[in-house]
């Protein structure tokens, strides 16, 4: 009589980086359907930065000083990068404001029950925030062009320096949603959430050369809105556009603002994404 040995066979542990991905895919589903599905989202997210666009052009435009110019035009020009960068960062109130709605109401714990990728619930929000950023830039580039913005108004420039600019502002505003990830998890309510997000934005934004030409503010102040990574980011934009409003610093932002915008937003994106998964895990705890 022979003996029969029964074998189980266990599966191989799936790969902890594809996990990942596939787990942040699902949330990124998610949360787009979710926000396909209540379009006052996007219409709202959409007013603020068109509003922009026409008061900053209409009202402003004519009374600047760019370099030597206080051409319309050359401002509609001048503005449109800063306006672009202001948009795609402002998206992290929203972000921030979503995650802690989710933690509100215990969707965070329901996701915890299931055996997913602990920085996934983050990394799908995050990317999901980012698409509806892409088609926020879109339709403002069209607005744009409508109120008389062109590229290569001041050089030459190409699709490929163009589409590298937007690369430039939607890895921005990537990494600043992760800013948001990490306030949305630290506060108690989505109001809060909103309230905090915004508080630090507006100084981040207007120190800097988004609206106006850094070179008409005081020493200490320029020297802060140089360095600033929303700066360089703007500059980039400029440079790659063919925009005016290129700075003629000797600061090293200014004077490589697409090496220190990818530098900058790559800092910006690890620490905050480091700092904002740890906070997931020990509130989840």
């Amino acid at each position: 009589m022979s003996a029969v040995t029964d074998t189980v066979r266990v599966a191989p542990a799936a790969n902890p980086v594809s996990q990942s991905i596939r787990d942040s895919m699902v949330v990124a589903k998610r949360n787009l359907i979710r926000m396909s599905r209540i379009p006052e989202m996007i219409i709202y997210g959409l007013i603020q930065p068109i509003m922009f666009v026409v008061l900053f052009t209409y009202v402003f435009g004519g009374s600047m000083q760019i370099g030597s110019s206080t051409s319309a035009a050359d401002y509609k020009n001048f503005l449109m990068a800063g306006i672009f960068a202001q948009t795609v960062t402002f998206a992290t109130a929203s972000s921030g404001a979503g995650i802690a709605d989710d933690m509100h109401k215990g969707l965070i714990d329901r996701f915890r029950s299931l055996p997913m990728a602990r920085g996934a619930v983050l990394t799908g929000r995050t990317l999901a925030d980012s698409v509806q950023t892409a088609l926020t830039l879109v339709v403002l580039a069209v607005v744009a062009l409508l109120v008389g913005w062109r590229v290569g108004s001041d050089g030459d420039t190409n699709a490929a320096r163009v589409l590298a600019a937007f690369g430039l502002l939607l890895l921005l505003g990537y990494a600043f949603t992760w800013i948001g990830a990490l306030i949305g998890m630290s506060v108690r309510t989505p109001e809060a959430a909103t309230s905090s997000g915004l508080i630090w934005l507006f100084p981040v934004t207007f120190i800097s050369n988004a609206f106006v030409d850094t070179s008409h503010m005081t020493p200490w102040l320029r020297h802060i809105a140089e360095w600033n990574p929303f700066s360089a980011t703007v500059q980039a934009c400029r440079v790659l556009f063919a925009n005016p409003g290129q700075s003629a610093s000797d600061a090293w932002p200014m004077q490589h603002p697409v090496w220190a915008s990818l530098i900058y937003s790559v800092l910006i994106l690890v620490v905050f994404r480091t700092l904002a998964v740890r906070k997931y895990r020990s509130a989840t705890a």
